[in-house]
């Protein structure tokens, strides 16, 4: 063969291969940087990036991608001096490339340090009550203080968790009598104030009571007063009729108020509570003429004036007839 010809392939395939070496091909979610001579010149972006070979290298391998670093377990002595364990895990992002693989030497390494670092000095400087119940807070400082520090590194910290705090078991058991004997406080103290407020409630009620019924007896007294005042009235009404009738000569009257006062008596004879059997004489005809008299006088009362007296009835003896009278208990 042809001596130029072969060194022509040979010069061809020199070319060929040093074309495919400055080809520089990046994937999605990473950034290259770029070295002339080891001094960093450019950040190689996704995609195909030429740069010729032997005058340009590639320095780094950047992931740009949301990233997550797991915290071991730490054992941190709080500020009332009582030991607890924590983990917990930081996300961050690369936002520069050149700063990530130029700033830091190891930038996985140097975020691991500096998070537990902090989070020693943050928990440390709370109680045991704070790291246990303000983990929020916990979270919000080791946030701000990571992120300011590893500005200058072109890293973004977005999110820091604390996992787990695990206190000592006798803590723990401490914590539980304690949280038990808030309870039991809490419940004598609602249970005291719900006796206080029926207490309270019961003496409303029986003071509202006693008014209610004194009220109650101040209407039936002042009751009573008006119905004697108006039985009084009505009385004194009936004498005064009474009166003028006897005043004209009217026998009637008279002979109303012996009906009156006689039956009256018969009936305080037949329920009083001593006497089984009573026997009296009882003139019927004096019963019924007295009861005509009452008669008489209410048609004198109405103004139909007096009625001509009926012809005397002779008198006639009678047998006493017994009167008997019902027993108490029937």
């Amino acid at each position: 063969m042809d001596p130029l010809f072969i060194l022509a392939m040979l010069a061809l395939a020199v070319v060929i291969l040093y074309l495919f070496s400055s080809l520089k091909i990046v994937t999605q979610g990473y950034q290259y940087t770029i070295e002339h001579f080891g001094r960093f010149t450019a950040v190689a972006s996704p995609g195909l990036n030429f740069y010729p070979a032997f005058f340009y290298r590639v320095g780094r391998k950047v992931n740009m991608m949301e990233q997550v670093i797991d915290i071991p377990g730490q054992e941190i002595i709080t500020k009332d001096n009582a030991m607890i364990s924590t983990d917990g895990v930081v996300f961050f992002q690369v936002l520069d490339a050149a700063k990530a693989a130029y700033e830091v030497s190891d930038l996985y390494v140097a975020l691991l340090q500096l998070t537990t670092t902090n989070l020693r000095t943050v928990m440390g400087s709370m109680d045991l009550d704070e790291t246990l119940s303000k983990r929020d807070e916990i979270n919000a400082r080791l946030l701000s203080v990571v992120d300011h520090a590893t500005t200058p590194w072109g890293v973004k910290i977005t999110r820091v968790e604390i996992k787990d705090i695990r206190p000592p078991a006798d803590i723990v058991n401490a914590m539980g009598r304690q949280m038990k004997a808030e309870r039991e406080k809490r419940a004598n103290i609602l249970e005291a104030e719900g006796t206080r407020a029926s207490e309270i409630l019961r003496a409303e009620g029986q003071k509202q009571s006693k008014i209610l019924e004194a009220e109650g007896r101040k209407e039936a007294a002042f009751r009573d007063a008006e119905a004697r005042e108006r039985a009084a009235e009505a009385e004194a009404k009936a004498t005064e009729l009474v009166s003028d009738a006897i005043a004209k000569g009217s026998a009637s009257a008279i002979n109303y108020f012996v009906a009156q006062k006689y039956v009256d008596a018969v009936a305080k004879f037949a329920t009083s509570p001593n006497a089984k059997t009573i026997l009296f004489p009882v003139e019927a005809t004096q019963l019924i003429g007295t009861l005509g008299g009452i008669g008489e006088l209410a048609r004198e009362a109405l103004g139909n004036g007096p009625t001509p007296p009926a012809p005397p009835t002779p008198p006639r003896r009678e047998r006493p007839q017994p009167f008997l009278t019902p027993e108490p208990n029937q």
